[in-house]
């Protein structure tokens, strides 16, 4: 039986070419079907019709039907369909009504109706599933990005649904916190037979938990399939997935298990890796930086700096200090005590790209940013979006599209002004592989230039490839501060590769390795 019914759908968005067009999708009762494409390719939209937010939230020209357990989206507005299905948004922050995290979560109950008992005890199941019982009295907007993630999630969750939607709900969330958010999804699944329909792109964890997988492109979801087949050409495949394709594993593995067993009998010369690049002249530098918010300690006494060449990872759990470290640096809150001291300037990008987003196009967004600095353009504004992959989408407003591409236009709207120090707050949130890539390009450029970049991040594939430096926060101190090889080898979260074929640290090591070999 299907749970969910997209038949011969299209949608587009006012004044907009079709977002979805023609698309065919069935997903099974009870099953989860992992979705994933390119930042654009329509994954959102897609989601979005499931719980009839396109077309009755947006607008739009809508054909086609979606039908979840019986009840089409044409005649049922997603209010009518909380009881059945669960959304979660790709922007949690989007999500939240009541300034308390316990009051917002009974907030779906109270509309649905829900007994006051039965609303007591589905709030606590859920604050548990979670693990964010201690936020219940906190305000989301006092709250990290992956902790605003987790209390959005436990708020679809609250009203029990048949079926579960959730667009990129580990984006943010730091190693450990996703695991814990899918291996709740997982117990819904297999305990209570929740249908789930999953849209990633950090494939490395949402692979294993899927029955199915589907690739959207162009607004058209492909023939889903189990995950390994499926992701097995896909370029944004999990790690362990590329580096079969590197040593002709068959089949490809989509775990780090799997992949550890192929790897028994892999013989590889003796690995001539790179050695940690000298350290240039000191851009910024935070020295003992205590920071108290809301009447908490959010850092203390921290040191940090970033110096020509230097791509520095700011690394820890949801909470433990990165943004406000980063914001410090920037010099948009103050400090309690310490010293933030900056020979050359700074720019910061925020991980919620849509705050500085404002005019009509992405060409405007990005040399707008120039003329407040009273500066010409010299070709810099081309470069920039050349540099990004945003040449396709000059003439697009910001704002329609998708979260990994307005994240690639904030950073271009920041980088053309020519600071020395780039602050990227999670920059490839939402972002598919080839916009990663083309992001890595573009901070490597910087760096090489005699920029620095620091950046946080919960992505540890990106740091193995890009970072030159880490540092690990905890509870806002420093627990690991040293060059990115010798951290991630250190860590239970270190890459794919790393706990597959160490030393290697990334599918392109190995793959030089390979070359050497032959």
């Amino acid at each position: 039986m299907s749970a969910i019914e997209i038949r011969k759908l299209r949608f587009a968005y006012p004044d907009s070419e079709p977002a979805i067009d023609g698309a065919d999708l069935e997903v099974e009762a009870g099953e989860i079907l992992l979705v994933t494409g390119g930042s654009g390719s329509g994954k959102s939209t897609l989601l979005r019709a499931v719980n009839g937010l396109v077309p009755h939230s947006t607008g739009g020209a809508f054909g086609g039907d979606v039908v979840v357990f019986g009840r089409s989206t044409r005649t049922h507005r997603p209010r009518e369909l909380a009881d059945v299905v669960g959304f979660v948004h790709q922007d949690p922050e989007a999500q939240f009504v009541v300034d308390q995290v316990e009051a917002d979560l009974a907030f779906t109950l109270e509309n649905l109706g829900t007994p006051p008992a039965a609303m007591r005890r589905r709030v606590e199941e859920v604050l548990d599933a979670l693990g964010i019982a201690h936020l219940r009295y906190r305000a989301p907007a006092s709250l990290s990005g992956g902790e605003r993630q987790r209390c959005a999630i436990a708020g679809a969750l609250a009203a029990g649904p048949q079926a579960l939607v959730l667009d990129e709900p580990t984006s943010q969330l730091d190693p450990q916190g996703a695991e814990d958010v899918l291996a709740a999804i997982g117990r819904l699944n297999t305990d209570l037979g929740t249908t789930v329909l999953i849209a990633e792109h950090r494939l490395e964890r949402a692979g294993p938990l899927a029955d199915r997988a589907v690739i959207v492109e162009h607004g058209k979801p492909g023939v889903p399939g189990l995950p390994g087949p499926v992701l097995s050409a896909y370029p944004g495949a999990p790690s362990v997935t590329r580096l079969g394709r590197v040593l002709g594993w068959d089949p490809l593995p989509l775990t780090v298990r799997d992949a550890r067993r192929l790897a028994v009998t892999v013989e590889l010369p003796l690995a001539d890796l790179p050695e940690p690049a000298s350290r240039g002249d000191v851009l910024v530098r935070g020295t003992n930086v205590r920071v108290d918010l809301g009447g908490r300690r959010v850092l203390d006494g921290v040191d940090v700096e970033g110096r020509r060449g230097d791509v520095v990872a700011l690394l820890g759990r949801n909470g433990s200090g990165k943004t406000t470290l980063l914001r410090a640096l920037a010099g948009l809150i103050g400090t309690d005590r310490g010293t933030i001291e900056r020979a050359g300037s700074v720019a910061y990008v925020p991980q919620h790209p849509g705050s500085m987003l404002f005019a009509p196009t992405v060409r405007r967004e990005v040399t707008e940013t120039l003329r407040l600095l009273g500066r010409r353009d010299h070709g810099d504004v081309d470069r920039w979006l050349e540099a990004l992959g945003l040449e396709s989408l000059a003439e697009r407003h910001p704002r329609s599209l998708s979260g990994g591409e307005r994240q690639r236009v904030a950073i271009a709207a920041v980088a053309v002004g020519g600071a020395d120090v780039l602050l990227l707050d999670e920059p490839t949130r939402g972002m598919d592989w080839p916009s990663r890539a083309a992001l890595e390009q573009a901070v490597r450029a910087h760096a090489n230039g005699g920029g620095a970049v620091v950046l946080a991040t919960h992505d540890v594939e990106l740091v193995a490839r890009l970072a030159t430096h880490a540092v690990v926060l905890g509870d806002g101190d420093v627990v690991a501060d040293g060059d990115a090889r010798t951290v991630l080898a250190g860590s239970l979260f270190a890459p794919q590769v790393l706990r597959v074929l160490p030393p290697y640290l990334t599918v392109e090591e190995v793959a030089a390795a390979v070359g050497a070999r032959q």
